[in-house]
């Protein structure tokens, strides 16, 4: 049976712990470059496998050394502004739009990127501590794999939004200081914690 206040306080703390990390950016990039539905069927894809792990490894991935998870996160996210920051500019601001937008490419680019992206990250930690705790595995896979779809679908969103108001490359610079930011801060969680 599944616990609608499990579920609920899973979905809050995943969504709020979620909503400023890289999953946002990264649906924010690619909502300005891709069809929004075939971004969001491959993040989906790639949340879903992440919460299923999750909640299969149970309490086995907070085994995991805080340190060292946030030390490969830190250069993860140093790398990512860097590629951010030094990316050539191609002259003008309008979305360069890939030449193949057919829908497995573009999910498989969502897929993929998640997939790497969040593998070990705080939420999918949180969610394997949540599942621990609760012994109620469909209520915490269900509130974590909402959570983690509604900030992507915001971030898609807002990113086709966004696009219509803001410069790509001013988007590009702030995502790359966020980045850069939340590189330095996970470092610094590494080598004082």
């Amino acid at each position: 049976m599944i616990s609608i206040t499990v579920t609920a306080l899973v979905f809050g703390v995943v969504f709020l712990a979620e909503l400023p990390d890289k999953t946002a950016l990264a649906g924010l990039v690619l909502g300005t470059r891709y069809r929004a539905s075939y971004v969001f069927a491959g993040v989906a894809a790639a949340f879903l496998l992440h919460v299923v792990l999750a909640v299969a490894a149970g309490s086995v991935l907070t085994l995991l050394p805080q340190q060292i998870v946030h030390a490969v996160t830190g250069v993860l996210f140093l790398g990512g502004a860097a590629m951010l920051l030094l990316k050539k500019d191609e002259g003008d601001e309008e979305v360069k739009r890939p030449a193949d937008q057919s829908f497995w490419k573009v999910a498989g680019t969502g897929f993929m990127l998640i997939l790497v992206a969040e593998f070990g990250d705080l939420t999918q930690i949180m969610t394997a501590n949540l599942a621990a705790r609760y012994d109620d595995p469909i209520s915490v896979g269900l509130g974590a794999v909402l959570g983690l779809w509604a900030v992507a679908g915001l971030g898609i969103v807002g990113g086709k939004a966004l696009m219509k108001r803001v410069p790509l490359r001013l988007i590009t610079q702030v995502a790359a200081l966020l980045m850069l930011a939340l590189g330095v801060w996970s470092l610094w969680e590494a080598v004082s914690g």
